[in-house]
């Protein structure tokens, strides 16, 4: 959309030199007739309409003492009954007859026409859901056109809408925002969230609200937060395609062995699987331990957790399930032969694979009440990664019929990931594999590990892979689905912290925590910015 500016001379109607606390804003349609129609208003193209509401007094008036008054009094009333089609073709051919200085008349009195603010003559709120629509970068541009512009901005809160838009539509922002404490501004009631930023401010609420000044402090308020986003935001993904981290260690204080087989985390903890036999929960702040539950009799393999309750499968060959608050063990499940050595969990469905060569779907009632629905075979060795959705566990979730094998690794496959449409797995050959699940087809390989590809994660951005040669690996995702891509441009960067094997990853888009056969948690943190904001602070 090209945008009129201040500087585009008579033709623009909002007034320029206008100062914000004395704007009025319109509330209603001007209407005038357009000359020589008969069209009815709903009946107008929306360019006629604009055009009536910036024509103003603008319009040619007939002098009754010219001699030709009476013949075009005529010539209007017939060219007013005639279809829109043949008045445009009329006016064409009057255009083609006038000569050039006829025609720099004509140029002159149809700029101001074509130049209409429709912004400021709109009423307020269609005003407001017309700028609602548009992005940051021309939200500044449509600042810039004039005060009146600017004060339809401001009184409408579309900075701080646009931001809220942005929070909801995408993880990253959402995120960002979350982490840096902004979210108190945003999402909530808007006379809360005024508050809060009065308080940001140093301002009385009850002294300053409803006043221009404080719409304009609001304004700016906003304004200055959705750069400091994007900004950020830049920098995180600088710092992910750089492979640029803060590291943390956590020592497992595990006495009998080194060694962390799987992990799950979230804003507040991390649990954590370990190789003597208990699982760890620790503190996402300062990374104290803060409970560990013992049970196993063997190491604990996988795991998962959600609001109340941990699922754990180790290498005792069976499946325990864990109360998250209380650390009890609520139920003990003895299935498979072997050791179990993955399981996902949600909505009612569990599915657990086992070195005994099989994978069990399994009901889930209550954390008492889990009961096998399907034994699935059809594995020569053991099933080391089991993923599903609503659909596919490679099976089908509904009627647990085999669907296709995806063939294509040399090796065996110790890890993979199924998410809409889309398995990436990991394999004993050393490399990755993406593959679309509806046709069964390898879209690409992936090769730069030195040994076993033992865990793999991917969203719509990345894909991050762990091995036993101790590296963590950052792929191109968008880049890994393009087939025009080159393959030594997909790795973006390797992170070697580890000493010892990497069996478990997981990452969102500001950390990457992974455990090793070494007995440490490590996290790679790719907020590393220095901010002397207090709202800033990341961990």
């Amino acid at each position: 959309m090209k945008l009129p500016t201040e500087a585009a001379g008579d033709g623009m109607q909002c007034d320029a030199d206008s100062d914000p606390d004395t704007t009025q804003l319109p509330t209603t349609y001007q209407e005038h007739d357009l000359p020589g129609s008969s069209t009815p208003d709903a009946e107008r193209a929306p360019t006629d309409l604009f055009a009536v509401l910036s024509i103003g007094d603008s319009l040619p008036h007939l002098d009754p003492n010219n001699k030709s008054y009476q013949a075009m009094v005529d010539g209007l009333k017939v060219f007013g009954q005639w279809p829109e089609q043949e008045q445009v073709h009329f006016v064409q051919l009057l255009i083609s007859k006038m000569g050039h200085q006829q025609l720099g008349s004509i140029e002159s009195f149809l700029r101001p026409m074509l130049m209409r603010d429709f912004i400021t003559l709109l009423p307020k709120g269609t005003a407001e859901q017309i700028l609602m629509q548009v992005d940051e970068r021309c939200l500044v541009q449509c600042e810039l056109v004039c005060r009146r512009w600017r004060a339809v901005i401001a009184y409408g809160q579309l900075w701080r809408k646009l931001i809220e838009r942005k929070v909801r539509s995408d993880d990253m922002w959402r995120g960002l925002v979350e982490k840096r404490g902004w979210l108190q501004y945003l999402l909530g009631a808007r006379i809360q969230n005024e508050i809060n930023v009065c308080k940001r401010l140093g301002l009385p609420y009850d002294q300053v609200k409803n006043t221009e000044e404080f719409v304009y402090k609001l304004h700016n308020f906003y304004r200055n937060l959705c750069p400091r986003i994007k900004s950020d935001i830049e920098r995180v993904e600088e710092n992910w395609r750089n492979g640029r981290h803060a590291h943390q260690r956590i020592e497992c204080q595990s006495e009998n062995s080194r060694g962390v087989y799987c992990l799950q985390y979230d804003d507040e903890k991390i649990v954590s699987g370990l190789r003597d036999n208990t699982i760890k929960l620790w503190n996402r702040r300062d990374l104290s331990l803060t409970q560990v539950l013992t049970g196993h009799t063997g190491s604990v393999l996988c795991l998962q957790y959600d609001s109340r309750i941990i699922i754990s499968g180790s290498s005792d060959s069976t499946v325990r399930v864990w109360d998250i608050e209380t650390g009890e063990c609520l139920n003990t499940l003895i299935h498979h032969g072997e050791a179990v050595l993955h399981l996902r969990f949600g909505n009612g469905t569990m599915v657990t694979c086992s070195k005994d060569r099989s994978i069990t779907v399994w009901n889930m009632v209550s954390p008492q009440e889990i009961t096998v629905r399907r034994v699935l075979l059809g594995h020569r060795a053991a099933v080391n990664a089991v993923d599903f959705d609503n659909e596919h566990i490679v099976w089908s979730v509904d009627d647990c019929q085999f669907i296709r094998t995806l063939s294509g690794h040399r090796r065996g496959i110790a890890c993979l990931q199924y998410r809409e449409g889309l398995v990436v797995s990991g394999s004993s050959d050393f490399t990755i594999r993406l593959w679309e699940i509806a046709s069964g087809t390898c879209l690409r390989t992936l090769e730069g590990h030195n040994e076993l590809v033992r865990c793999i994660r991917f969203d719509n951005k990345r894909i991050i892979s762990g091995a036993y040669d101790g590296k963590i690996k950052i792929w191109d995702m968008n880049g890994a689905l393009d087939p025009r891509s080159n393959l030594s441009n997909l790795c973006l960067a390797t992170l070697e912290q580890h000493q010892g094997r990497v069996f478990r990853l997981q990452f969102d888009e500001f950390q990457l925590p992974a455990p090793a056969l070494a007995g440490q948690l490590p996290g790679a943190m790719h907020q590393q910015q220095d901010d002397d904001d207090n709202d800033a602070d990341v961990d």
